[in-house]
């Protein structure tokens, strides 16, 4: 089977994509204390222009923080607290198992300017981003970037990847586990379709540490195969990872496909709803910013 190729860095880093992307923001409710100074709400006190408190002077506070308006009314020194605003890490994992580059057009081309998009968002907020890749293991593209200057690396990182092996989501999140990385947002961006089922992806993603931004890259035919002109009788199925299966397509096997993609589909709404997770599905035939306009256009995807 022919494979696609991933969309090439011209294509990837538009002047016109990129401009529409800094009308959007990514925002979680406090990023872990310890990064640098940058946009991120935090639980950390100190640095900051955005009033948080008020406590009792001790010894050693800033006399600067002392409210003298409180001091004449009682009699007692108490200092402002301002929060502090951190960066967020951002860990983005790729799906480039082969399935991602077959179809025409591939999946693969929007993914990548999904990915691009939310790299860009992230960037031009000073949080520091890292992107991984995801087939029969996970391994690490780029490690992290701050900064908008780092927008074109992320392009050429993404424009440099070929498809690999067989999807195997579930031991990448896995791995991802075990890694002592400071907390952050992990986004997953992929079809979901793990070689040994999706239980245990949603397994591995429990474990995770990170809050979740998992983008599914769909199509119709995906929940509708009788979409699909050529899907008629004797037929042999082939997605880029396996020999290709004959089989017969009749109206009860449609039926029963299409009971099982929905059982699928239920079972990631199910474990994004129950982890606090925010899930977007990207229509792949779509525009990518359109899609993702009204879900981070509010500045806030992530509770």
């Amino acid at each position: 089977m022919n494979l696609s190729s991933a969309p090439g860095f011209d294509e990837l880093f538009d002047p016109v994509f990129l401009d529409r992307v800094n009308t959007l923001t990514l925002r979680i409710a406090a990023a872990q204390k310890g990064g640098r100074l940058a946009d991120q709400r935090t639980s950390a006190r100190g640095q900051g222009s955005d009033f948080a408190d008020f406590k009792p002077y001790v010894a050693g506070d800033d006399l600067r923080a002392i409210d003298w308006n409180i001091y004449r009314r009682l009699g007692k020194a108490f200092v402002r607290v301002f929060e502090e605003r951190q960066d967020l890490p951002v860990y983005i994992l790729l799906d480039v198992s082969r399935s991602m580059f077959v179809e025409s057009p591939p999946r693969i081309g929007p993914a990548m300017r999904t990915v691009l998009a939310l790299a860009a968002v992230a960037l031009g907020q000073q949080d520091a981003v890292s992107l991984m890749t995801v087939s029969d293991d996970m391994g690490t593209a780029m490690r992290s970037v701050a900064g908008k200057g780092g927008i074109a690396r992320v392009a050429q990182t993404l424009a440099d990847q070929v498809a690999q092996g067989r999807s195997a989501l579930a031991g990448a999140v896995v791995k991802l586990a075990s890694m002592r990385l400071r907390r952050g947002l992990v986004i997953l961006v992929s079809d979901f379709f793990n070689d040994d089922g999706l239980e245990g992806v949603l397994a591995g993603l429990e474990a995770l540490p990170h809050r979740l931004l998992l983008v599914q890259m769909v199509r119709a035919s995906d929940a509708d195969p009788s979409l699909l002109a050529d899907l008629d009788g004797d037929v042999v199925i082939e997605d880029g990872e396996r020999d290709g299966a004959g089989m017969t397509v009749t109206p009860e096997l449609i039926a029963r496909y299409r009971a099982a993609y929905r059982d699928f589909t239920d079972s990631l709404d199910a474990f994004a709803r129950q982890r606090g997770a925010t899930l977007v599905r990207m229509d792949a035939d779509g525009d990518v910013l359109d899609q993702l306009v009204p879900v981070l256009t509010a500045g806030s995807v992530l509770p």
